[in-house]
């Protein structure tokens, strides 16, 4: 099935080059053929191309010599494998004016190098799993479940599926780059991680629930989030005349939620009851995520918490609050956190996504069924046209 994606790079690549990160099956290479199907390809994972380009130096800028910026971009698939190259392709750009497409599903390699991403040369674009909009019938119920990595969504045995994606992940992207130590502690805490996913980092309940010294689970959060297989989202540090405090932890998320039922060892089963909730909530986070970063909207994603227990799932900016309830009834302690954010910070909209049938107006929070939020969010009504950035 061939589905359009959203992301959109024609206005990136007709004034520079573009990196485009994200986690592995996310779509990059497939969605490159399609739409570039006569350009000059390097696919790094393929044994024969790391190797001729590996064991010459310069073999990359002589099999170039001749082409011409009227031939489309060159793309470089999995640049982190060779990351020498980035020093070619930017001689490239500048005494060609070559357009290159530099995919990657981990840019820690890079970073490590010691490399400048081409100095400003090139954009970073992400691609992330299916959202809403993107598929045709899109069903809530799959996606809360399986997620929204397009080989698994289409998949006729997602289960089996997202089993297989997690088990190369930690062969892949873990243990054949060395970012940890040993791949069993590790094992243990990504699947405390996935289970806690949605709730605020305790490191030391994590590390005692995984046997792993705190200090560790640090690191391996930030190996999740070098990986771009986590999120942590940070706590807004609203200013308010109340006398509430705000936490200072930040909450996890894994860049899918049906990885995180997946390494939390719950996908075997729907979520339901008291599961439900945060499954929804992760959800409404990847699409979130994914709307800010495909609109280039610079507003921060963060929660509100304070210490005294008053709390709003998600805050863009200081304009939108949007808290996310699994249930079909609300009622007036639903509506708490919202009511108590408006006391510290005045935001333009207040929102509560759950299962109630039909859009209500409560005390000036909006109150909307799951699918009409996400059709209204891709439709861009909470869009602040603002804050983007002229090259969207």
């Amino acid at each position: 099935m061939q589905l359009q994606r959203r992301l959109d790079l024609s206005t990136d690549i007709n004034s520079r080059s573009v990196f485009l990160f994200g986690p592995r099956q996310t779509g990059k290479t497939t969605w490159l053929r399609q739409l570039y199907p006569r350009s000059r390809w390097y696919n790094l994972l393929h044994g024969d191309v790391f190797l001729r380009l590996s064991r010459t130096p310069g073999r990359f800028r002589q099999e170039l010599a001749g082409v011409t910026p009227a031939e489309g971009p060159v793309i470089v698939d999995e640049i982190q494998k060779l990351p020498s190259l980035l020093d070619d392709i930017h001689a490239l750009i500048e005494e060609q004016g070559l357009r290159f497409i530099l995919t990657g599903s981990s840019p820690v390699k890079l970073r490590r190098s010691g490399i400048n991403l081409l100095g400003g040369r090139a954009r970073i674009r992400y691609m992330m799993p299916f959202v809403s909009a993107e598929v045709p019938d899109w069903s809530l119920d799959r996606a809360i479940r399986f997620g929204g990595i397009p080989s698994v969504y289409l998949s006729d045995d997602p289960v089996q599926d997202l089993l297989a994606y997690c088990g190369a992940y930690l062969q892949l992207e873990v243990a054949a780059e060395g970012l940890v130590r040993g791949i069993e502690p590790f094992s243990r805490f990504l699947q405390v991680a996935a289970r806690c996913a949605t709730q605020q980092i305790v490191f030391e309940q994590i590390a005692s629930e995984a046997q792993v010294p705190a200090r560790t689970v640090r690191e391996y959060y930030q190996v999740l989030v070098d990986t771009l297989v986590g999120v942590v989202l940070e706590p807004a540090q609203l200013s308010g005349k109340t006398g509430r405090k705000p936490v200072s932890h930040g909450k996890f998320y894994l860049f899918d939620n049906g990885v995180a039922h997946a390494l939390a060892g719950t996908i075997h089963t729907a979520p339901t009851g008291d599961r439900y909730g945060p499954a929804l909530e992760h959800l409404v986070f990847t699409e979130l995520r994914a709307w800010l970063s495909l609109r280039h909207d610079p507003r921060p994603l963060r929660f509100w918490r304070t210490t005294d227990g008053m709390e709003v799932d998600f805050v863009i900016g200081t304009e939108l609050a949007i808290e996310i309830k699994g249930s079909t009834n609300l009622g007036p302690r639903d509506f708490r956190g919202l009511v108590a954010i408006q006391t510290v910070q005045r935001f333009a909209r207040r929102v509560v996504v759950c299962h109630e049938p039909v859009h209500r107006v409560v005390d000036g929070i909006d109150v909307y069924p799951v699918r009409e939020f996400l059709l209204l969010l891709w439709a861009d009504e909470f869009l602040d046209k603002a804050s983007v950035t002229p090259d969207r």
